[in-house]
């Protein structure tokens, strides 16, 4: 019993946490805005959708631009000063945007 209450403890903690992140994450977003969309929908034919993007995929994307073992001009001028919490917030906030896909008619 103990066991489960430290669980449930613990993943309410998370939530507040990936929470506060993704809060963090949306006021980061805005220079992402310009080629991602406001929510993350692309508004460019060469950017990607970032809206619903697993937060592991999102944050190795950035961190690999940031290094430069991703090359793109302007992703790796985007990413260079973004921390670690950064990158972390970023992740949260667009994962958190659900998307739908629907079957064609």
């Amino acid at each position: 019993m103990v066991r489960w209450l430290f669980a449930a403890a613990a993943l309410a903690l998370a939530g507040a946490a990936a929470a506060q992140d993704a809060q963090a994450g949306r006021a980061k977003a805005a220079a992402c805005a310009v080629c991602h969309g406001q929510l993350g929908i692309s508004v460019t034919p060469d950017a990607p959708h970032l809206a619903g993007m697993p937060p592991i995929y999102f944050a190795a994307q950035l961190r690999a631009y940031r290094s430069g073992a991703r090359k793109h001009e302007v992703m790796a001028v985007m990413a260079r000063p973004l921390s670690d919490d950064d990158i972390a917030a970023l992740a949260a906030w667009f994962s958190s945007i659900k998307i739908e896909a629907r079957l064609p008619p």
